[in-house]
């Protein structure tokens, strides 16, 4: 019948562009959409010759092509031949609309971001309480830290319902008083992710006072919550990841800290004995017994230099005085008479050296080597060659 029937061989189709895949075989796979419904598109590599723009979500297009069933599957599809632009997709407009006005608040802004704490006890997860997402969260927290409590909101993440429940998700574990929080949901088109880029579930996720880990799709999917979040994660698994510190590098910092602590310790051990062995040996110096040693030894040392200073100084003087003794002898009267020389005094005992000084019947006293004579002046004769 779809063979057969020549409108459905020669068709034009609206509808807005979802879920785009593009195959590595080089065909193209999308779902061309309305308000009314959906149909499934394929675009052959062979018929990609006159597309002049790459097929994306949210695009408004214009799809030329053929209507038929695809056996396998047992369903109809386009198979498209062209595809023209016909302006942005409407989910598309209203995503790049709210990310303005939400930008312009400031609500993107780093200063609003708080830090993800590094060591937390209870994680809160807002998302469908069945699918991939919430098992990937479960499993790679738990890998990395058993003793991190896990409490979880069974929210609707998709339809009509999804954005409040969304919000009431957020609100309550707030309320809890988790430490971090991961608000996501797997992958998907922008239609099944579309409740993430609401106003009202980025309000929440603005006002919220704990911090939000955002993990929604793929890491090429962006969401509205991506840039009001503290902090973006391209998936469930890497948000938990972020969320979750892992324990062994928790125990093996400890183990580092231990034994740089030890080695501390030790250092300081060491260093203290031997500022203790120097106190030690400084207070042996100083103490009473060791200056009373230090005093004798310098006493004992004085006493022997004065010793030998004053043997010193009386060989000194005992030279000098064997000098002025032979200068002495050679001035001496009593050397003189040895010599056969003698002297005369008069009465008064005063040397007498000229006859002028003499009378008769003076008496003298004549000195000589053996003795004394006295005798008297009988006469004087002077000398005549004076």
């Amino acid at each position: 019948m779809f063979t057969q029937d020549y409108l459905l061989q020669h068709l034009y189709v609206k509808g807005e562009v979802s879920n785009c895949k593009y195959h590595a075989s080089g065909h193209i796979y999308f779902t061309l959409k309305d308000v009314k419904g959906t149909i499934s598109c394929v675009m052959f590599a062979g018929s990609r010759a006159g597309l002049s723009f790459r097929i994306t979500e949210g695009q408004q297009v214009i799809v030329g092509g053929t209507v038929d069933v695809y056996e396998r599957d047992g369903k109809y599809q386009l198979y498209a031949k062209e595809v023209m632009l016909d302006g942005s997709g409407l989910l598309y407009e209203k995503f790049e609309k709210l990310k303005r006005e939400l930008a312009d608040l400031g609500m993107f802004s780093p200063a609003y971001k708080r830090p993800i704490p590094k060591y937390i006890k209870t994680l809160g997860v807002v998302t469908a309480s069945t699918g991939a997402a919430v098992r990937d969260i479960i499993q790679v927290a738990s890998r990395r830290n058993p003793y991190v409590q896990i409490i979880l909101y069974p929210a609707i993440v998709q339809g009509d319902a999804a954005c409040e429940s969304i919000v009431k998700g957020i609100r309550a574990l707030e309320a809890v008083g988790v430490d971090v929080m991961i608000v996501g949901r797997g992958g998907g088109s922008i239609e099944d992710l579309w409740a993430f880029n609401e106003r009202a579930v980025a309000q929440a996720v603005f006002d919220c006072s704990v911090p939000i880990i955002s993990a929604v799709g793929h890491e090429t999917d962006t969401t509205i919550i991506d840039y009001v979040s503290d902090m973006r994660a391209p998936t469930p698994s890497a948000a938990a990841e972020l969320a979750v510190t892992d324990v062994r590098d928790i125990l093996g910092g400890l183990t580092l800290y231990s034994q740089r602590l030890q080695q501390g310790m030790e250092r300081h051990i060491r260093n203290n004995r031997q500022a203790l062995t120097r106190q030690k040996l400084r207070l042996q110096l100083v103490s009473p017994g060791a200056r009373i040693r230090e005093q004798k030894m310098f006493a004992l040392s004085m006493d022997e230099r004065l010793q030998e200073r004053m043997r010193n100084i009386l060989q000194g003087k005992r030279h000098k005085m064997a000098i002025y003794v032979e200068r002495m002898k050679g001035l001496s009267p009593l050397e003189k008479l040895n010599s056969g020389f003698s002297y005369v005094t008069n009465e008064e005992g005063e040397n007498v050296r000229s006859v002028s000084r003499l009378q008769e019947g003076q008496v003298l006293s004549i000195h000589m080597k053996d003795g004394t004579a006295r005798t008297q002046v009988l006469s004087t004769d002077r000398n005549q060659l004076e």
